[in-house]
């Protein structure tokens, strides 16, 4: 009796670790989606599409689904578990950037201020705890150079644009492949033309938009399928492209497949994900931005990004029109570019580059009560994600106010050359040369 009471009690304890185990694995299936009706079933049926192409499975048909994905914790039995892969249909799902998760779980969104293609994440119930897909018949991407002037259709299978902008050359439907004749909106012609004609206004030798490597960054918005990106990369200069996703929603996707560097985003009501002083060029070439809104707020977050001396090329029909509401436009424009400091670099024919003050000098001769005012001391430029932009001016420090610029050396040898902004970061000279050490 004694031998047999004692063996009821050892193995109670086993019982009960066996029913824990079971309510922690029917607590991870409710918290990874089971909730949400469109996360389980693009998850089941994700799981049966891994299956038939033998992926997410051990091969003995045990999916390991009461382990953790990195084995059972024992140091000497570490195995890696793979993820089910998602419906299909998700192959082009961006979570954050879902604007049917938007329209369902009823944001209150301001749709003049863009508010609607920022980013909005689903709630934990709501995610996809799956890999996303490739579209059917993916081949292995066009290298760089080629991709820039063409890529498979079937990496993106969507000719929409193709039709849309014929007229512009956006692009072209070509059986198998898209084709990119680089043109855009404003540049019919060619987006290798319409640098050269800028590098001419700002009088860069050889019209070459690098200006012997002193031109290197540039931020271009509304950028389409971002040729304008695309084809700065021969000049040595390396653009970030900018869109939303809008009815446009594919244009990124062509850009990210042609090999240029873009991401999908918007001027709305928070700071771009980069820190002050990022760029030399900023470039909107009928990118449909309201700049004036909200005391030029938008405008404002370009001159943030901007590096002292740095240039804002603006092809739009409000520089050129003739008609009452683009004179209108160009004219508070104008007004708002002075107040901020910014000058006319050149203006010529369908666009005007202005350029931004080298120092503080400008900023601190305006009248008192000049609007946009300077920022606050206390407001940190270089903070910016989910940081709400504001209606103000970002001064340069002090030691770049006496130096007259930026500061940095030219294109490669910036690579290499110790910038004097470390100093705001209380890095010396000495630890960047040593990290730069292979």
């Amino acid at each position: 009796m004694r031998g047999r009471n004692d063996g009821g009690h050892s193995k109670r304890p086993v019982v009960l670790f066996c029913v824990m185990v079971v309510c922690l694995c029917l607590l991870f299936l409710y918290f990874s989606g089971s909730n949400g009706q469109a996360g389980s079933a693009a998850l089941e049926y994700g799981t049966k599409f891994s299956r038939s192409l033998g992926w997410g499975s051990d091969g003995d048909g045990d999916d390991g689904s009461d382990e953790s994905i990195f084995g059972t914790g024992d140091a000497n039995d570490v195995k890696l578990k793979s993820f089910p892969v998602c419906d299909d249909r998700h192959s082009e799902l961006i979570p954050c950037l879902d604007r049917n998760l938007i329209y369902q779980m009823r944001l209150k969104l301001d749709l003049n201020l863009m508010e609607h293609y920022e980013r909005h994440c689903p709630p934990p119930e709501r995610r996809f705890n799956c890999l996303i897909p490739p579209p059917h018949g993916y081949k292995v991407p066009i290298k760089w150079p080629k991709s820039r002037d063409i890529v498979w259709k079937a990496n993106i299978p969507h000719t929409h644009l193709a039709k849309e902008k014929s007229d512009q050359n956006w692009m072209i439907d070509a059986g198998e492949k898209i084709k990119f004749p680089g043109g855009g909106t404003h540049f019919h012609h060619g987006a290798d033309k319409y640098i050269s004609s800028i590098a001419n206004m700002l009088n860069f030798k050889d019209n070459i938009i690098n200006n012997e490597g002193m031109l290197r960054t540039v931020l271009d918005v509304g950028c389409g399928v971002a040729s304008f990106g695309g084809y700065l990369l021969s000049s040595n200069v390396i653009a970030m492209s900018l869109a939303p996703n809008d009815v446009h929603q594919n244009q990124i996707q062509f850009a990210l497949e042609r090999g240029i560097p873009a991401y999908l985003g918007v001027l709305g009501t928070k700071r771009l994900p980069y820190p002050s002083r990022s760029f030399e060029l900023a470039h909107c070439s009928r990118c449909r931005i309201d700049w004036l809104q909200r005391d030029g707020i938008l405008m404002l977050e370009l001159d943030r990004l901007l590096r002292p001396g740095g240039y804002f090329a603006y092809s739009s029909p409000e520089a050129y029109a003739q008609d009452e509401e683009d004179r209108r436009i160009w004219k508070e424009m104008s007004s708002l570019a002075e107040r901020m400091c910014w000058k006319i670099a050149e203006k010529k024919n369908q666009t005007v580059i202005w350029v931004k003050p080298l120092n503080n000098d400008c900023y601190r001769s305006r009248p008192r009560g000049t609007n946009p005012p300077l920022c606050k001391s206390g407001d940190d430029p270089d903070s910016v994600w989910g940081v709400t932009m504001e209606a103000c001016i970002t001064p340069y420090p002090e030691q770049m106010h006496r130096d007259g610029g930026s500061g940095l050396a030219p294109w490669p040898a910036r690579l290499t050359t110790p910038p004097p902004r470390l100093a705001d970061l209380y890095v010396t000279a000495d630890a960047f040369e040593k990290d730069t050490v292979s």
